[in-house]
Formats: structure tokens, sequence, C-alpha cells
């Protein structure tokens, strides 16, 4: 038996009082609290769990055996009959062929791992979204908190804007439980720091469908932003929000000042009273724990007042569902009682709903991380395996699978960008592998000309992207490719170059 066919086995995947806190503080040292470990809570879906497990570990073990073929055929490459074994290990391993030219001549010079270890990356993504449909659909059709779910609620978007940090890209089937669907937005920036004005066009936009009828029920209905922060329970000094350097206090306060600044210029704009809703969600990343800081009667948001699921976990551990559900109940009524009424334009009732479900829906996330990762990630840190740049991959959630810069270009990404850097300047640069870089943009099939404007649009990104990290290119530590896919169905990714090709015929 020849040395790469004695190498191929894969090896495991490794990735991996009252909840009310008046006055807790949010930084500095104190006590890392105890994992989450109890099993088994009266609201907790168990089978919703069993399903995103599996989703999990089928997609983490295709990145995974990237890792394991690169290492495999790093140590064979100087074999006489290497390129054909590769090849061969490729297709049974990855599902996919490796690029013929790079591997033809490796007796010479070597295989240059750290642009197969991109491509790899690359076309592991692709594979993803291609499956994804069947990947996912055990959890989607249980997903407690849907569109009917919402829309009973009184909202007709729902509009995220977590920080970049890949610790988050799970945040709505896995921490939250609510389905990804079309007018559910993420829009992640470094630090959770959304633009403004873009936020504003993108509420106008809504509005205007809202007032000529396109929204069904829409003199009813009302848009919701939701901000993102993270912090470490265990760690929160060094495993933080990076763009604010750990400092959780100033974290929060920073996404508060944007859901305030974007309230402002809606109502500045449009009159007073247009602005949408708001809302503060926490993410303690060690457990994927919420907390829910919900705007007071005056319509502000209190750093040190909060809803922790966490605690609320702890205390209905061991009821039955009812009492459980009826405990979570009088905490928020004593929530917002503590606050003296919400700012919620009329809808009260429905921003008290979605804050129960979202805390809910969060016990079997708890539960989850409980039973499958020992009750706190093993990696509390960034473990990224690629940067993905302009608008969200579609159809990937999963914790710490990519970093995620929401941009158009990239002189106003250039924060989230160069985080994106720094993280992997630890997790590839340091090693040899490089940086890869997918610029990702979505187009409207039913608009003339939409998919070569998305792929010339992605092309000018990702141009300015390899000049803003010009040493490392030069290094050849700088991998990037464009894809774009339709909007609507989001099921492929298209490469920029076939974009192209098919554009011109």
């Amino acid at each position: 038996m020849n040395t790469l066919k004695r190498r191929q086995a894969l090896s495991t995947p490794a990735r991996g009082g009252l909840a009310l806190a008046a006055q807790a503080p949010l930084a500095g040292a104190r006590p890392a609290p105890q994992p989450l470990r109890a099993p088994g809570h009266a609201l907790v879906d168990a089978e919703l769990n069993d399903c995103l497990h599996t989703y999990e570990q089928r997609v983490r073990s295709r990145f995974a055996a990237v890792l394991d073929v690169l290492r495999t055929l790093s140590s064979c490459q100087h074999e006489r009959d290497f390129a054909a074994q590769a090849q061969a290990l490729a297709m049974q391993k990855l599902g996919f062929e490796l690029p013929a030219d790079w591997l033809a001549n490796a007796w010479v010079a070597g295989v240059d791992m750290a642009s197969l270890h991109a491509h790899c990356l690359f076309q592991t993504v692709a594979q993803s979204v291609q499956q994804a449909g069947f990947d996912q659909s055990c959890w989607r059709a249980r997903m407690p908190i849907g569109p009917p779910q919402w829309r009973d609620w009184g909202y007709h978007t729902l509009d995220f804007s977590p920080c970049a940090d890949g610790r988050l890209q799970a945040l709505l089937p896995f921490i939250l439980r609510t389905t990804p669907a079309p007018y559910v937005w993420v829009k992640a920036y470094a630090g959770a720091l959304f633009d403004v004005e873009h936020d504003v066009a993108d509420w106008t936009q809504r509005e205007l469908e809202r007032l000529t009828g396109a929204i069904e029920n829409g003199a009813q209905l009302d848009y919701l932003k939701v901000a993102v922060y993270h912090y470490s329970s265990s760690a929160p000094c060094e495993q933080g929000c990076a763009a604010h350097g750990s400092q959780d206090a100033q974290a929060v306060q920073a996404a508060i000042e944007r859901l305030l600044a974007l309230q402002m210029a809606v109502d500045n704009t449009f009159g007073l009273g247009a602005a949408p809703q708001v809302l503060l969600l926490g993410v303690d990343t060690d457990c994927d724990a919420i907390r829910i800081h919900l705007p007071d009667a005056s319509g502000q948001i209190h750093p040190a007042r909060f809803l922790g699921s966490a605690a609320l976990y702890r205390r209905t551990q061991g009821m039955a569902a009812a009492a459980a559900q009826q405990a979570v109940a009088q905490a928020l009524q004593g929530y917002v009682a503590e606050l003296g009424g919400l700012a919620a334009k009329g809808n009260e009732a429905g921003l008290v709903a979605l804050a129960q479900a979202w805390l809910i829906a969060n016990f079997s996330q708890i539960e989850y991380v409980n039973r499958h990762h020992a009750g706190r990630y093993a990696v509390i840190g960034h473990d990224e395996a690629f940067v993905c740049a302009g608008e969200a991959v579609p159809l990937l959630h999963l914790r710490n699978q990519f970093y995620f810069a929401h941009l158009d270009t990239v002189e106003e990404g250039a924060a989230d960008l160069d985080v994106g850097a720094r993280i992997f300047q630890g997790l590839n640069v340091q090693r040899g592998l490089a940086l890869p870089v997918l610029v990702h943009f979505s187009y409207n099939a039913r608009v003339p000309g939409a998919r070569e404007r998305a792929v010339q649009r992605g092309l000018r990104v990702a141009q300015a992207i390899r000049a803003r990290f010009a040493d490392l290119a030069a290094r050849g530590l700088l991998h990037c490719r464009v894809a774009v896919s339709e909007r609507q169905a989001g099921s492929t990714l298209e490469w920029a170059e076939h974009a192209v090709l098919a554009a011109a015929h």
C-alpha cells in the first residue's frame, strides 16, 4: 500500500438574583460563572437540538476534512503518482477535484499548500451552500419563531446588526431559534457599529412598501431594529469584542448609541414618531446565553438593566412547562415595571411576547451547549475558517465558521476588514496559511443586468482588498475569490469568472 493511501483516515472535527440584573457590572474582574450543566429543562426542544447538532456535525466535518486531506498530501507530494492519488483522495474525502496544474509539478517545488488550502475552503463553502436545503431541512421545520409569530406580535421586518465576530454567526437558528426568512435581515459590523445612513435607507424602503400596500396588514405592523453585542463571562478582558478592546461596557454603550442615532435620524427626516422600534441583545459567547435590554417608557436603553436567560434557565430548572413559562412571564412583568413601561409605539404586549419567546427559545441553546459542548465551548475565542466581505454567505449558519464584514466598498468597511485580518494573523498567517477572503454579493434576477453589476462590484471590492493588504498578497498569504448568488433562490454560489463567461453569451 502506498504512503498516501495509508494516511487517508479522517480525524474527528475539533471545533468547535432574578434574571433582571439592575446594577450588574458589565466589565472588570468578577468570578466566572459555572457552566450551565443541568439537563432536561421542561421548555427545551430536545428534538430540535438533535437536528441542529446533526447539521453542525455535517458542516464541520466538511471543513475538517480539508485540513486532514491537505496534511496527507503535504507528506506525500513527492511520490511518483502523486497527482492521480491526490485527485482520488480529494474526490473521496472532499467531493471535488483539485486544480490539476497545481499538482502536476509537485515533485519539483512542492505544492503551494496555502493556495490549495484557500481553494479547498472556497469550494467547501460553495458545497455547503448548495447542500443547505438538505442539511437544514430538519431544523427549519421545527423553528419555534417564524414569520407568523413575529407578524402576530406586530412586526413585518426584523433587522439585526450583530458584531461581525464569527461567534455570532449562529445567531438566528441556534441562539434565538428564529427562522432565517426574507425579511429577517442580518447585517454584521465590527462592534455592532452599523451604518446609520444605510439603515435609514433600509427602513425607508420597507416603509414605502408598507404604505403602498405591498406588506399585508402593514398598517398594524412595524419595523424592529436589533443591535447585538457580545461578551465572554469567563474571560471578559481577553475574549470580548475585539473592536472594543474587550471592554464590555464600551461595546454595550456603543450599540445603544447607534440604536438611538437611527431613531433620531428617522424622526428628524420623516417626522417625530416615525422611528422604528429598537431592542438591544447581548450574547455570552462562552455558552450562548442572552441578555435582553428593552427600551424604557422614555425610550432609553440602560446598559446595566436587562433580563438574562442564564439566570431564568437556572431558576426554572425542574419546573413543569406551564410553571416555567409563568415564571418567565412574571420576570418580564417585573422587568417592565422596573422600567416604568416600554417605548413600544402602542405595541407593548407584542414586544414583551417577542422578548419572552427569545428567552425561552434560548433555553434550548443553553442546553445544547450543556450537552454537546460541556456547558462552555472548548474554543471560547476565534476559530473562523474564512472572512466573508460584502453580503453574508446565504444559507450558512454556524458559530465561528466565518468572520463577516458587511460592506458595499472597502473604504466603508475598512475597520471591519482590519479586525478580520488581525484575527487571521493568529489563526492562519502565523502558520503559513493565507487569509482567505470570500467577496460575496447577491443580485435580483428580475432586474436586467443585476448579476453583471454584482459581479463587477465584487471584483472591484476584491481588487481594493488586495491593495489594502498588499503585503500579504505579495507574500502569497491573501487569497480572495468573488462569488454572487441570486437573491430569491440563493442556493448556489456563482464564481465571478463563471458569471462573467455566462454574461458574455
